[in-house]
């Protein structure tokens, strides 16, 4: 994996707004792998922050996301 494409991985699902869909629709890597590059690329107290932030959040998973509410998407985004 290039080092920018992790970089932005690691970018997306630290987002609070970017579900782990988004990821798996760009990269094609599921909220397992995700946890995964997280764990190995930040610092053990960083990811437990971030897992303790995302576990249970809805907005980490689209299919909890209300419908038709316009939210800001960047252009590195599909």
């Amino acid at each position: 994996m290039f080092e920018e494409t992790k970089n932005r991985i690691i970018e997306m699902a630290w987002e609070d707004r970017t579900p782990f869909d988004a990821i798996e629709d760009q990269f094609g890597l599921s909220e397992k792998d995700v946890i995964i590059i997280m764990r190995r690329n930040l610092s053990l107290s960083s990811f437990k922050l971030w897992r303790k932030r995302v576990s249970g959040r809805k907005t980490k998973h689209r299919k909890h996301h209300v419908k038709n509410r316009y939210r800001f998407r960047s252009k590195n985004q599909i």
